[in-house]
């Protein structure tokens, strides 16, 4: 297996490591800062396997699916035990998983057509941004900001940049949707 395939699998062992240790944070300092190491770590994991695979040229279907999975894997996971421990909002969840199972879904009709919906720019920083606003919220610091806490206006960024990053994807790729008829 390749170094960037062996990166994105890394990340999906990571995941319910930083799970287990988010779930411990409320009331341990410790676990909060493991918590987020454990996170970040997976996270860098993200950036460097695409790198490497693009760089060494070693770019595959197992790949790109590996990544994918990995990627939504982890940040599902994440939200939903700071969901569980009441330091995330449910509705942030919401909408960021849901525009994760949006954009599969469009990725599997392409797919259906023979095309590709490959990342964007919108994508890109939508991961980066998603990234650190868990960072901070799994850190659960009491840096105030008009009412907010640092992480509550990262999160709120992030659900901007996520809907954002849909709306991009839908409207370059609409045509796939629209295109033939097919059985459901």
């Amino acid at each position: 297996m390749s170094i960037p395939n062996l990166l994105a699998v890394l990340r999906l062992i990571l995941t319910p490591v930083a799970m287990y240790l988010i779930l411990q944070s409320p009331g341990s300092r410790g676990y909060a800062i493991a918590a987020t190491v454990v996170f970040v770590i997976a996270a860098l994991t993200d950036f460097a396997d695409g790198y490497l695979a693009r760089r060494w040229r070693i770019t595959t279907t197992l790949g790109a699916f590996l990544d994918t999975v990995a990627d939504k894997i982890l940040v599902i996971g994440a939200l939903l035990a700071l969901v569980e421990i009441g330091w995330t909002s449910s509705w942030v969840a919401f909408i960021i998983i849901a525009r994760e199972v949006a954009i599969m879904g469009l990725r599997s009709v392409a797919a259906l057509d023979q095309s590709t919906v490959p990342p964007s720019m919108w994508g890109k920083s939508k991961a980066a941004i998603q990234f650190t606003a868990i960072s901070f919220a799994i850190l659960h610091l009491d840096i105030m900001i008009g009412g907010w806490r640092l992480d509550q206006w990262l999160m709120g960024a992030a659900v901007v940049v996520t809907v954002l990053s849909a709306g991009d994807y839908f409207s370059r790729f609409r045509a796939v949707l629209t295109t033939g008829d097919r059985a459901e």
